[in-house]
């Protein structure tokens, strides 16, 4: 087969099937909306797969499930391995075009996880499978692109191989699950808000979990179902009632998510990629073909609820199609119910960033309290008793390091999450950071979404 082409010329799932009978070891490397796609084969199996875009935030998140049958992946570890591997993220897509035909910097990062002992290989195979499964998914919605197959240069260990039929057969009945929520959803990376009526009492609320109403701040599906345990499927059926009678919106993707592909409604074209078997059936088969992971352990660590979702029509359609009532509004978690909002200081001597801080956090609803006097902050955060601090790492007066080593010694914060924002975006200042005590690092200039990373890895 040819080296180099277009997806409006071979279908994503006929060259995964086609690279699935050769015996050589190759890199397919796909470019689309500006995403990148790495999907490394090694005699015809998956031994790893992953795209342009966080892929620290996928790996965090398929760890955080992990760490409910681990012990050993603890937060503290989970901040270890971002400050020691992940590039940064003004620089990672050069890093990623420099680096193409080397193994990407979170495999190196699991491989570090096991040869520390936090992961044992078989539980490194299963979280490989996971983390795989979801990039393929979103590499099958490709319509328009180009690729080309390259040869990995780095030997990185084999932690697994995966069968590529197998997994295409997963991804491709959890992508037909999705297309039962089309229109309404188009992307597991929206952000759900609910909305009531402002004249509607507190008992009519929707029977929504109350930890989810909770973290309804902008965090998408897919997070969500991290922070609740759940899966991503499970979640948007239990939230699509909801949206299809208005009381939940849905915003788009966050950048850089929006790139991703969307479940568009295409049911002629999967209904010929898959014949349809018994779930259940299906994930017998699976763990029989990946014979470097046991069956006791994938039963363990992936064990997904079987998806019946409710036809349409027995849901009540909406009284208001596009357009939200205007005496609708968005419900705060104190409306709703009386758990904790969280309250988040930021140490800053810059107003704008201090500005920029507050009205991202804030308008999701979190307690933001602002200090510009480095030299105050300390009996201002000792008052305030924060859940979460952002200390900048350059100030005028007494520097971030120095102030993180006070805060630390206070018995009362030795465990909150302190995060350096600076500019500076070297490996030494993160090993520095990482010395005095901080929990983490995000780098100047940052967006909206990077800070809710930022709260979704400490607070949740």
């Amino acid at each position: 087969m040819n080296n180099s082409g277009t997806f409006t010329k071979l279908r994503p799932l006929s060259l995964l099937r086609q690279l699935s009978n050769c015996s050589d070891s190759t890199c397919l490397q796909a470019l689309s909306n500006s995403v990148s796609w790495s999907i490394y084969l090694e005699q015809g199996k998956i031994t790893y797969a992953t795209h342009s875009v966080e892929p620290f935030d996928r790996l965090e998140r398929h760890l955080r499930r992990l760490s409910h049958q681990i012990p050993l992946l603890t937060t503290e570890v989970r901040v270890q391995l971002r400050l020691m591997f992940e590039p940064d993220s003004h620089s990672q897509l050069i890093e990623h075009d420099s680096n193409s035909r080397n193994y990407p910097p979170e495999y190196q990062a699991i491989s570090w996880l096991v040869s520390q002992q936090h992961l044992h290989s078989t539980q490194a195979g299963v979280l490989i499978q996971e983390l795989v499964k979801e990039v393929i998914e979103s590499f099958l919605l490709i319509k328009e692109g180009t690729y080309e197959l390259t040869e990995p240069l780095n030997r990185m260990p084999k932690i697994c191989r995966l069968d590529v039929e197998k997994i295409l057969e997963r991804c491709q009945v959890r992508l037909q699950n999705w297309q039962a929520f089309v229109p309404q959803i188009s992307s597991p990376y929206q952000r759900p808000y609910l909305l009531i009526n402002s004249k509607i009492e507190e008992k009519d609320l929707p029977k929504l979990q109350p930890d989810l109403t909770n973290w309804m701040k902008g965090f998408s599906l897919c997070h969500l179902a991290v922070i609740l345990n759940q899966d991503e499927i499970q979640l948007a059926r239990n939230l699509y009632p909801y949206i299809l009678q208005g009381k939940i919106i849905l915003h788009e993707p966050d950048p850089p998510f929006d790139k991703l592909p969307k479940i568009f409604e295409e049911r002629l074209l999967f209904s010929k990629l898959i014949t349809l078997v018994d779930t259940k059936e299906k994930l017998n088969t699976t763990v029989k073909s990946y014979p470097d992971i046991s069956e006791e352990n994938v039963a363990a660590v992936h064990r997904l609820p079987k998806i019946s979702v409710p036809p349409k029509e027995n849901f009540q359609e909406p009284t208001i199609s596009n357009n939200i009532n205007p005496a609708y509004q968005r419900v705060t978690a104190a409306t709703v119910t009386a758990q904790k909002v969280h309250k988040i200081v930021s140490v800053d001597d810059s107003p704008t960033i201090l500005k920029e801080i507050s009205h991202f956090l804030e308008n999701e609803n979190f307690s933001v309290v602002t200090i510009n006097d480095p030299l105050k902050a300390v009996l201002s955060i000792i008052r305030h008793k924060p859940d979460l601090i952002l200390l900048d790492l350059n100030m005028v007066g007494i520097d971030g390091y120095d102030l993180c080593r006070i805060i630390r010694n206070n018995l009362t914060f030795q465990k909150t999450p302190i995060i350096f924002v600076s500019g500076n975006k070297g490996i030494v200042d993160k090993v520095k950071a990482k010395l005095v005590g901080a929990s983490g690092y995000l780098t100047k200039p940052f967006t909206r979404a990077e800070l809710l990373k930022t709260v979704f890895m400490h607070l949740t």
